[in-house]
């Protein structure tokens, strides 16, 4: 959580807060998790009304931020919903939104009033089997044909794309890398859920097989424009991401510091041994630590400032994998100090 935020971004934050207490408990996300989006169109609707949608939407095109910089805000909504592990296309919708606003045609940009009311769900097709999330690695491929571009590829990992009005699709041409907003019925699109360990969020794999696509659905140009773009995508679906992460560990670590308090062993509070305050001390660093690079991320991306991503020393919460873990030491730290708790490990990366 952010220190230097302004009353109008408290507010926010709170308001952010107290609604998905209110409305999307731990509770009942559990019972959305049967639901085949994951969340009730209503719920979308609802979060759409207090402004989550439209952070990234240019004031002339119907949104607008609170503090006038988009990405600060929209971290703090980020954070919250990792505090409650809300479902939602958030991610996905905001990150497609900002490049709409920024480089997307007229008629494409006219979509956003549907986002901003929560009535449209974007997505990014962009992660490839095999690949990662660097521009090096898509394989997908756009061939000028006939004026226009057809499509082939598969990407994986695709939030939100059965639940998505519109796919954004990163292809490579001979001018380099290009982006086309295509309507996710489109001819030639097929899209398979997938199964994920988040049991709230929705993924897809999505298959191009010589999809048609006119001039009009293309986004920006071809080449050196759409590479920032996707640059800059990529960038703000990672901060966002770890910004969920780390509401969620420093969540996990409020309550399980609770439950030392309330549950005793031998005549006393679990959280009275001195084993476990040095643990409990350790993880509170590491959870601050990873506010603290995700507010410095926030910042950097803000500023238009280089993240240095691969060379900074910040802190990322990340499911635990032995493996992984006992292969580099330097890097990873696990704990295990639940308990009876049963919430299992994690582990904090040294990035």
């Amino acid at each position: 959580m952010r220190f230097d935020l302004n009353d109008d971004q408290e507010f926010f934050r709170e308001t952010a807060r107290r609604f998905i207490e209110a409305e999307a408990p731990v509770s009942v996300v559990r019972e959305w998790h049967g639901l085949p989006d994951g969340f009730p169109p209503s719920w979308w609707r609802a979060a759409a009304e207090l402004g989550w949608t439209s952070l990234m939407v240019p004031e002339a095109l119907g949104g607008g931020s609170i503090s006038g910089r988009p990405i600060i805000d929209i971290t703090v909504v980020a954070d919250e919903m990792g505090r409650g592990v809300v479902p939602g296309p958030f991610m996905p919708t905001n990150v497609v939104a900002d490049t709409l606003g920024r480089s997307g045609a007229s008629a494409q940009q006219a979509l956003l009033e549907g986002v901003v009311a929560g009535e449209v769900v974007l997505a990014w097709a962009f992660c490839e089997p095999g690949g990662d999330w660097t521009a090096d690695h898509v394989a997908a491929v756009a061939v000028p044909s006939n004026g226009g571009y057809v499509l082939t590829g598969t990407k994986t990992a695709v939030e939100a794309a059965a639940q998505a009005h519109h796919v954004l699709v990163t292809a490579r041409t001979p001018d380099g890398l290009a982006q086309f907003l295509l309507p996710s019925d489109a001819p030639g699109i097929t899209i398979a859920s997938q199964e994920s360990l988040d049991l709230g969020r929705r993924f897809a794999e999505v298959r191009l097989d010589g999809v048609a696509a006119g001039p009009e659905y293309l986004v920006g140009v071809p080449g050196a424009t759409t590479e920032a773009d996707v640059e800059r995508q990529r960038r703000l679906m990672v901060l966002l991401q770890c910004a969920d992460n780390a509401g969620s560990a420093a969540r996990v670590l409020e309550f399980t510091v609770a439950y030392a308090f309330d549950r005793y062993s031998f005549g006393r509070p679990l959280a009275s041994y001195q084993a476990l305050k040095h643990r409990f001390a350790d993880m509170k660093l590491w959870s601050e630590a990873s506010q603290a690079a995700v507010d410095g991320a926030a910042d950097a991306l803000a500023d238009a400032r280089d993240l240095a991503v691969r060379r900074g020393y910040g802190f990322v919460a990340a499911p635990c994998e032995r493996r992984r873990c006992r292969r580099d030491t330097r890097r990873y730290f696990c704990d295990t100090p639940l308990g009876g708790n049963g919430h299992g490990r994690f582990c904090v990366r040294r990035g």
